[in-house]
Parts: C-alpha cells; sequence; structure tokens
C-alpha cells in the first residue's frame, strides 16, 4: 500500500468508528444562530484502493444513485419532483435560510446543506438494499455541482446570520433583497439528487417496494423525504409494509388479509393514527390516500374517505368574512419558507416520533 493510501485510511477509520456510533442520528447538533461553524469538508471523499468494498461503510455512496433508470420505480420521477417543490410541502427558496425547527441552514426544496454521512443500519434482515445517507457534499457532487459554491454558500449564510437574526434574515429573503444563492437549474438538480436518495431508501424501508402501485411508490417515497431515518419510528407502518408473500395477517378490524397482498387498509390506519397525521393533515390527506390501491383510478375519493377520517366534520366550516380581511399578522416565515414547517426538511420531522 502506497503512503499517501495509508494515509487517507487512517484519516478515514477514526470517521467510520465513530458513525457506528451514531447510526440513529442523521444530522448533526443544531447550532446556536452566533455559534461559529465548524470547518465543513466539502471536497471529494477520498477513494479507497480495492473498490467501494474495501471498507464496511457507505463512503461516496451518493454515485450509487446516479445508477437510477426509469425503468426501476412505476411512477414518473419529475411528477414526485414537483409535488417536493409545491410551497405546499417543502416550498422552493433559492437563498439559504435556516431551517424553522433545526436552525440548520438549507435551500431549494429543503436540501440540508451541513449533512455528515451517516450509517444508517439495515434492521430487516431478508431485504438487501442498504439505506444511502450521504453527505451533504456528497450529494452536491452527485449532483454535478462545484463543492467551492457550497463552501461559498456557507460562509456567507454565517456572515448573514452574524448580521441579523432569523426572522430578518427571513423578511430579506421575502422581500427580495438578497441575491439567490443557486440558479433555478441548480436547485433542480438538488431537488432530483434528493429525491432519488429518498427513492433508494423507500426499497431499503419496504422489501417488496417492486409489488407496490406507482402511488403506493411515489407515497413511500414521499414519506422517506420528508422524514428521512426519523420514519424508524413508524414501526407499526413499517411492519404494515413488510408483510411477505405467502403470509397470512390478520387486518386492524380483525379480517384475515389473502397471503401475498398488501394490507392497504393497516397501512394507512398506522398513519391516520400518528401524531404527523394530525399535525400536518392536509399533506398527510394525500399522502395516505396513495396508499389505496385504487388510488390511480379515483384519486378525489380515496383522498375524501382519508380527509374524513382527520377532519371532524365541524371543522369543514368555512371562514367569517372578516377573517379574510385581516392584513396584519405576525411574522414567522416567508410564506414559502413557512411551507417547511408543515413537515420539516429531510431527516427534521419530529412528528416522526410520535
Amino acid at each position: 500500500m502506497k503512503l499517501a493510501d495509508k494515509r487517507a485510511l487512517a484519516a478515514i477509520l477514526p470517521l467510520l468508528i465513530a458513525s457506528t456510533f451514531n447510526h440513529a442520528s442523521g444530522q448533526m447538533a443544531p447550532p446556536t444562530v452566533d455559534a461559529p461553524r465548524a470547518p465543513f469538508p466539502v471536497s471529494r471523499p477520498s477513494v479507497l484502493p480495492g473498490g467501494s468494498n474495501s471498507l464496511p461503510s457507505n463512503i461516496n455512496s451518493a454515485n450509487v444513485l446516479l445508477q437510477f433508470k426509469d425503468s426501476d420505480i412505476k411512477f414518473r420521477l419529475e411528477h414526485l419532483m414537483s409535488i417536493l417543490r409545491d410551497k405546499k410541502h417543502e416550498g422552493w427558496v433559492l437563498t439559504a435560510y435556516p431551517d424553522p425547527t433545526t436552525a440548520l441552514p438549507v435551500i431549494g426544496a429543503g436540501f440540508s446543506l451541513s449533512v455528515r454521512e451517516t450509517r444508517h443500519v439495515q434492521r430487516n434482515p431478508l431485504n438487501p438494499n442498504a439505506f444511502i445517507e450521504p453527505s451533504s457534499a456528497q450529494l452536491w457532487l452527485a449532483a454535478g455541482l462545484d463543492p467551492r459554491q457550497l463552501e461559498e454558500i456557507l460562509d456567507r449564510y454565517d456572515r448573514r446570520l452574524r448580521l441579523w437574526n432569523r426572522k430578518q434574515l427571513y423578511q430579506k429573503i421575502l422581500n427580495r433583497e438578497l441575491s439567490p444563492d443557486l440558479t433555478n437549474e441548480q436547485a433542480v438538480r438538488l431537488l432530483r439528487i434528493s429525491t432519488l436518495q429518498a427513492i433508494f431508501n423507500a426499497r431499503a424501508y419496504c422489501l417488496d417496494f417492486n409489488r407496490l402501485t406507482a402511488a403506493q411508490q411515489m407515497a413511500l417515497s414521499q414519506l422517506v423525504f420528508q422524514m428521512g431515518v426519523n420514519l424508524e419510528g413508524f414501526a407499526d407502518f413499517l411492519s404494515a409494509i413488510n408483510v411477505r408473500s405467502g403470509d397470512d395477517h390478520s387486518s386492524a378490524a380483525g379480517g384475515k388479509i389473502a397471503a401475498g397482498s398488501l394490507d392497504w387498509r393497516t397501512v394507512q390506519h398506522t398513519l391516520v393514527s400518528s401524531e404527523w397525521a394530525h399535525l400536518y393533515t392536509n399533506r398527510a390527506i394525500t399522502v395516505v390516500a396513495m396508499f389505496d390501491p385504487t388510488y390511480d383510478h379515483a384519486p378525489v375519493a380515496a383522498e375524501r374517505q382519508i380527509r374524513a377520517r382527520l377532519i371532524p366534520v365541524g371543522n369543514h366550516s368555512r371562514k367569517q368574512p372578516h377573517a379574510r380581511s385581516v392584513r396584519h399578522k405576525k411574522l414567522s416565515a416567508p410564506k414559502s419558507l413557512r411551507a417547511s414547517q408543515k413537515c420539516p426538511s429531510k431527516r427534521h420531522c419530529p412528528a416522526a416520533r410520535g
């Protein structure tokens, strides 16, 4: 082994050991607003001799995402991306801003700019698909962007937070007083690579992902995109979507479900009864309804059934006329930024623990 390779190996081993004890956490600890940011490695990760299997780690795992083919999924990737960039979901902001929940810098459709690579253990021995949890820098590179630009954005973000508080920064972004950190095309690249990561990890969560309908695949991928590793907290949900072919099981209503089919009613029940569904009702209605195998043919009817279970009849009443005339409201964050509060950006959904 060459001296340079030995030095690279010596530098990486401590990180591998540390990641083993921190696999449950998908983020760094949220920094305070005025705290200086520790140096963030944005250079391309070293490739060790012998290929990617030389060490038990997911180093350069973001490169696996580049192997994606349209035939790997039943839905259109562009369709899911258009949903995720909508203001009702993650939003679309081209200037780095603090995540409303964690204060970590995010951009685009909730792309986290300061995530460390994490080892996410596959707990299902029957599922051969590994989880992919690269660092922000690795995803940035996989998206084909210049790592120096990432460092510049983070430095600029730090300077802005030293000058203004979070509320002031939100307001300046809302008023378009700041130049965008990314072009629209660059943000689309980041959204695409993040969406691919969610799809790959959806396979790692669901053993029979290929058997799901197009809508079910999209719903699961959307949940993974929004919750990240916090989806581990939905034990009943993960159990319901991993029933193997040939295993009879009982539904929530007490009846037997035919072997080899997805008990989608139980899947929906585990989500509807969660804290997440009641905190982020509008988003949950669509996602939960998509697990109905008839959703592709009758989406309105499927969503109506879930809406009836999540929103009591008395809450469907329209707002009073005077409520629409109120102009002065307390400023919390721009509308496009507040959208991320409906379910914080990837790996930051506290409701997933409910």
